[in-house]
């Protein structure tokens, strides 16, 4: 399930089969082996209604679960791209040998911040893990030098800066590994399977309206595909793009 969830594309493909099974055994199974009788269709009738409901307000949470997470990344790119852009500035307050040894390590490290938010490619995304753990080491081993060679308010400033660097690249990948967990999605395919169930085996008429009953799983493989999409930052359609980093890689030539 973990890997189906890290792809909108197959997660949706594998819930259409598994839900239109389940309207098709309600209906072809279950309706056969223990029709249910006009006595007690009221009762069903509130049932299935009710697991619907159910079903439903799972759905409307668990969306809303995955657009805050989407705006938290969305929010730390943005975070991200200030703090860079703001230590890139505060960098000439070092002086000139070590202004521009700090401005070319963060030019160094915004072009990898942009490639870790647009690459897909797992094991490049480890060697982008790796140099940019190794160039961080380096911007701060560049501003303790000066802040220690110069420990004034103005090498302090300077220094934190460059935490707020390094801590808003901590709070990113924090944003990004926080997902729905693979227990609320087994809770809700299987809310939804029983619901699509109850759907074929409460179902009346002749097999052309029969046909209506695979609206429900396509209707809910739709919502929860749009869900995981929205919850997987590298594996579906809807992601963030890196616009606040980008705008300030075309703007660091003009920047003092």
């Amino acid at each position: 399930m973990a890997q189906l969830i890290h792809h909108p594309a197959y997660l949706f493909l594998a819930l259409i089969a598994l839900l239109s099974v389940a309207a098709a055994c309600g209906a072809l199974i279950m309706q056969r082996a223990s029709p249910i009788s006009d006595d007690a269709r009221d009762n069903y009738n509130v049932v299935q209604g009710a697991t619907l409901t159910l079903l439903a307000l799972l759905i409307g949470f668990t969306l809303s679960m995955a657009v805050s997470r989407y705006d938290q990344r969305k929010n730390y790119e943005e975070e991200e791209a200030n703090a860079i852009g703001t230590e890139y500035v505060r960098a000439d307050l070092t002086g000139e040998a070590d202004a521009l040894k700090i401005k070319a390590l963060l030019a160094q490290y915004l072009e990898l911040r942009i490639e870790n938010y647009k690459t897909r490619d797992a094991h490049k995304l480890d060697g982008i893990d790796r140099k940019t753990t190794d160039l961080q080491g380096q911007l701060w081993a560049s501003v303790r030098g000066a802040a220690l060679a110069r420990p004034t308010p103005i090498s302090a400033l300077v220094v934190a800066g460059m935490n707020d660097v390094l801590n808003t690249q901590g709070y990113t990948q924090a944003a990004w590994s926080n997902r729905i967990p693979v227990s609320a999605w087994g809770l809700m395919m299987a809310i939804a399977f029983f619901s699509n169930l109850m759907q074929g085996y409460g179902s009346r008429g002749t097999t052309g309206r029969r046909v209506l009953l695979f609206v429900l799983p396509i209707t809910v493989a739709l919502s929860l595909s749009l869900i995981a999409d929205i919850d997987s930052p590298r594996g579906g359609l809807i992601r963030v793009v890196p616009i606040n980093l980008l705008s300030l890689q075309q703007s660091l030539g003009a920047l003092p």
